[in-house]
């Protein structure tokens, strides 16, 4: 059983295209299999992607004050938590719908995602992603030489060397 195979029958010939990308997927596997353990349903969240490389998580945060939520970025992982303040006052529920209870959300984000900013508005918990792709990764064009100007690079290196080698490309 391959590492592969923890991702399901579509993914058995991934191996066959995917060159040194072994490490990516044996830690999406121990992602997954953290962060689904426990799946809570509390507090209900959107992710929305807002441009090509911008994103924002929205989670219905009702009842907290900024004080009382923390956002941490630990081993490639996003972690949101909510400490409720215990209510002291001396006022007797009828009834009480709005949850206010602790609650702890993890998200795993890409390596190349950053935390641009957080923000409580009206309720709701908002964190703004951004992709930043490093200028080695964006996409680039390669020109082709032709012998000519390969031959003219050479000269101009040496004048010893009359022979053509990677090395010299």
């Amino acid at each position: 059983m391959t590492h592969l195979s923890v991702f399901g029958p579509g993914f058995k010939d991934f191996d066959k295209f995917f060159v040194g990308f072994d490490n990516q997927f044996t830690r999406m596997a121990k992602i997954h299999d953290d962060i689904t353990k426990n799946i809570p349903s509390y507090p209900p969240y959107n992710i929305k992607k807002t441009d090509e490389n911008k994103y924002v998580i929205e989670m219905a945060v009702a009842g907290f004050s900024k004080q009382e939520i923390e956002i941490e970025f630990v081993d490639d992982k996003l972690v949101i938590k909510g400490n409720a303040a215990e209510d002291n006052d001396a006022l007797e529920w009828l009834y009480k719908g709005i949850a206010s209870r602790n609650f702890t959300r993890t998200f795993a984000l890409n390596d190349q995602i950053e935390i641009k900013d957080a923000a409580l508005i009206n309720g709701m918990l908002k964190i703004a992603l951004e992709r930043i792709i490093p200028e080695h990764k964006k996409p680039k064009k390669i020109d082709v030489k032709d012998e000519t100007e390969v031959v003219a690079k050479l000269a101009k290196k040496s004048s010893k060397q009359h022979f053509l080698t990677e090395d010299n490309l």
